[in-house]
């Protein structure tokens, strides 16, 4: 079991990941609509982005030299309170149960595709910046 501290630092991090997914997936239904999960959708493509980058950012080669615990706080508790695979399996299986085969598809492959993207892009951000002259 970890220590109590880091723990309690991993459990912050999850209360701060779930409360910007309540109000980044508000924005989105708010601005988009609610009929397609745009908002699970953009805040999985965002957490991978994101988890990608700090991972790339603070590897031992990176640019950025931060404690273990940090990056627990940020690649296990914000991003596992942001990300939303269970309210992503939740309404893909409601779209097929509503017989919308198509947009479960879309769905699915577009969470598969953008979210393996924007892991990608984060960590190529990442080493980018890992790559700067300087300080």
């Amino acid at each position: 079991m970890p220590p109590l501290p880091l723990m309690l630092l991993v459990m912050l991090g999850g209360a701060l990941g779930t409360g910007a997914r309540y109000a980044v997936s508000g924005l989105v239904a708010g601005a988009i609509g609610e009929t397609f999960p745009w908002g699970t959708l953009i805040i999985n493509i965002t957490g991978s982005f994101i988890i990608g980058f700090v991972f790339t950012l603070t590897a031992p080669d990176g640019r950025l030299m931060v404690s273990g615990g940090t990056r627990q706080f940020i690649m296990t508790g914000f991003c596992g309170g942001y990300t939303t695979f269970s309210s992503f399996s939740l309404q893909t299986l409601n779209l097929i149960r509503s017989g919308e085969w198509g947009a479960a598809g879309a769905n699915i492959g577009g969470s598969v595709v953008l979210c393996m993207i924007g892991v990608w892009l984060g960590s190529m951000t990442a080493s980018m910046i890992n790559q700067l002259k300087g300080a």
